[in-house]
């Protein structure tokens, strides 16, 4: 085996790390990018974001089923 001297060592484990952190953060972005740049249609993420947050109700709707007709 080739022995590696301290600096080199020490030069490996930096780029193991700095490695680890990109991959952590990266990974769910690339698939995200992947996924809206692969697809047929290519959706628009514009549809996705909401341009008025005073519109966007935390309760969520109620069903069909449980909605109330009155004629």
């Amino acid at each position: 085996m080739v022995q590696l001297s301290e600096e080199t060592k020490e030069r490996v484990s930096k780029v193991i790390d700095i490695s680890r952190v990109a991959i952590h953060y990266g990974y769910l972005p690339l698939i995200i990018y992947l996924g809206y740049s692969y697809s047929e249609p290519k959706p628009s993420l514009f549809k996705y974001v909401r341009s008025d947050p005073t519109r966007a109700s935390l309760e969520p709707s109620p069903s069909p089923a449980i909605r109330q007709v009155t004629l």
